[in-house]
């Protein structure tokens, strides 16, 4: 009869290790494709919210680089594109309402411009204030807003329920400086007009600003 083989000590001891090495060792990749599915299932969920957030979104087809002097009718109230000032303006938050003119020129540069009811709630205006704290971003109130809150970049524009409403954040997160979308990736949002419509009438500058 064939004798059974008995490992020594020290062989099965070895053999024992070996084999809680390679159960560890599945344990891990289980559990990195576990994550690995959940991450992207997360990535999608976000990307599908995103697009839901922004299915209202206004999208128009103005062409770039219109520098003209003096006041324009623009078709949207506020306007998202079209002919503008030769001098943009200057990215921030205002208290009062700006130029159209001016505020067209900084979407051409990549700015999100966010216009607000006066009649806003004061917290609500707050809410907006941090948002517009971040480069390329400018807050105004705009009176007449058929809207509580419209976010307008170049070609693109949202209207809101408020200033909490999601869909502010999604298209702040798509559409500012984005190099798809923004005829004038890079220029800059500072260096030009920093006035109000109810200070200065800025619009017949001339070719002196920067362009």
């Amino acid at each position: 009869m064939r004798k059974e083989r008995k490992d020594r000590p020290d062989q099965k001891a070895a053999r024992e290790a070996y084999e809680r090495r390679k159960r560890r060792q599945t344990l891990l990749w289980s559990g990195a494709a576990v994550l690995a599915v959940l991450a992207a299932a997360a990535i999608g969920y976000r990307y599908y919210t995103q697009a839901r957030l922004l299915d209202t979104v206004t999208v128009a087809s103005y062409p770039a680089g219109q520098h003209v002097a003096g006041k324009i009718e623009h078709k949207e109230k506020p306007p998202l594109g079209g002919a503008h000032n030769v001098a943009w303006q200057n990215c921030g938050i205002y208290d009062a309402p700006i130029h159209n003119e001016h505020a067209v020129h900084s979407l051409e540069h990549g700015a999100v411009w966010i216009t607000f009811r006066p009649d806003l709630p004061a917290d609500e205006v707050q809410v907006l204030r941090g948002l517009a704290a971040d480069d390329y971003m400018l807050l105004s109130p705009y009176p007449g807003l058929d809207a509580p809150v419209v976010a307008s970049a170049w070609n693109h524009q949202i209207r809101l329920n408020g200033a909490r409403d999601p869909g502010l954040n999604a298209f702040i997160a798509k559409y500012k400086n984005n190099p798809e979308t923004t005829p004038e990736f890079g220029a800059s949002c500072y260096g030009a007009i920093s006035s109000t419509a109810t200070t200065v009438d800025s619009l017949d500058l001339g070719s002196g600003v920067p362009r």
